[in-house]
């Protein structure tokens, strides 16, 4: 039998050697520092018997952009269990208890990044975002159908990065679902760290804006480079670089055609690649030549739990009037399950018990993969995996999750 507890500060060193035996790791001494450093701001609970720690999990304390709003939403990490102790409800334990825990602090949703995609869906997990991933050959000019804002392009230096971008972050976070907040530490530990993470052969990160002097910036991107071998050339053997684009933001269009132009003619480089990237991402449409501009890979991003679906549902604003009565499964956290009806509209929603026949029977991870418009439910009615029980209701959700633009996240976490 384990304990399942909050693990004191002085325990986060061993739930670091836990996650990093289970997840094969072995991190240099900078870098452990800065994973201490983030578990220390975290909420931490964990599984001991007796003494020993044999599971852990920490929760970010993120807020998450839903349709209309902005809501609490923890951001679960470090989830690990002692190779020991696999298949012992363990893992189970600690769900159960963070779950409690959240629903008791009245925030309606949680959040994680799924290194098992097979593992999170049984406890009401459902995947919310879907990622890209682009690559541009950049060893000729970038075609485009539309023309680049030809306003100025700056680098930015490392001091002036976070007041000069994080307001365009944030109105695109507003304006896309599933984006979690992003302090000034996770900004400089994360994504403005000189040394990669993944890759140690990554330069440090450059940022470059475009826009007037003295005026707000139009976009910007974040970037790093690294030499990959090339081909031969006239001058004999020849190197080109690798350019990544870790993030892009731009107003308009033709703000992100100039930043796409730009990493893309940058000297000694033959290729721009570009992870999670939204799949709706607007250079797919504006990029000319398609042979140039791939999308090479789609993956499940962000992982969506509804803790309580009634206020998850009444925070969030409606693209279209919906009445529906649903017919709710939830295996972990029964207040959830049963049967409501759903009437929301540009007004908002009302959701409450129902006796009525269901239009939609469904299990509440499910309902979390179309929460914020990104699954489409009619898709999940042709896979068996929702029941319809009145022809067009899916449809009808559908039409009422739906946002102007695809719910979408690269902060992983």
């Amino acid at each position: 039998m384990v304990d399942i507890r909050e693990v004191p500060e002085s325990d986060i060193d061993r739930a670091l050697e836990l996650a990093y035996l289970v997840f094969h790791d072995r991190p240099e001494k900078e870098r452990r520092g800065k994973h201490r450093a983030l578990l220390t701001r975290c909420e931490r609970i964990g599984a001991y018997e007796g003494d020993s720690l044999v599971g852990f999990m920490a929760a970010h304390d993120f807020r998450l952009s839903v349709p209309g709003a902005d809501l609490p939403c923890p951001g679960l990490t470090f989830v690990s269990v002692a190779p020991t102790h696999r298949r012992r409800g363990v893992l189970t334990a600690l769900m159960d208890e963070q779950l409690r825990r959240t629903a008791a602090a009245r925030r309606p949703l949680a959040s994680l990044w799924a290194s098992e995609t097979v593992i999170y869906g049984r406890f009401g997990f459902g995947a919310a975002t879907t990622g890209a991933t682009i690559e541009i050959d950049s060893t000729r000019p970038l075609a485009l159908r539309i023309a680049p804002d030809r306003r100025p392009l700056r680098l930015l230096g490392a001091d002036e990065v976070l007041a000069v971008v994080g307001p365009l972050h944030e109105r695109a976070r507003a304006q896309r679902a599933g984006r979690p907040t992003r302090d000034t530490q996770r900004w400089t530990e994360e994504w403005l760290s000189e040394q990669d993470e993944e890759d140690e052969e990554l330069g440090p990160p450059r940022v470059i804006v475009l826009g007037d002097p003295g005026e707000p910036v139009a976009g910007y991107v974040l970037y790093r480079t690294k030499s990959e071998d090339g081909g031969a050339s006239a001058s004999g053997v020849r190197t080109l670089g690798l350019v990544r684009v870790d993030e892009l933001e731009a107003d308009t269009p033709a703000a992100a055609a100039a930043l796409w132009e730009c990493v893309a003619s940058l000297d000694l480089t033959g290729r721009v690649r570009a992870w999670g990237r939204p799949v709706d991402d607007p250079l797919l449409h504006f990029a000319a030549d398609r042979d140039q501009v791939r999308a090479t890979a789609q993956f499940p991003a962000l992982w969506l739990r509804l803790v309580d679906v009634r206020a998850a549902l009444a925070a969030r604003s409606w693209a279209a009037p919906v009445e529906l009565v649903l017919e709710l499964t939830d295996a972990r956290l029964p207040a959830n399950a049963g049967r409501f009806r759903l009437k929301a509209g540009p007004d908002g929603a009302a959701y409450e018990p129902a006796h009525a026949a269901p239009d939609l029977t469904l299990d509440v991870r499910e309902l979390a993969a179309c929460y914020l418009g990104g699954t489409r439910a009619v898709e999940l009615v042709a896979a068996g995996l929702v029941a319809e029980h009145t022809p067009g209701a899916a449809a009808a959700l559908d039409a009422a999750l739906r946002g102007d633009l695809l719910p979408h996240t690269a902060d992983e976490f």
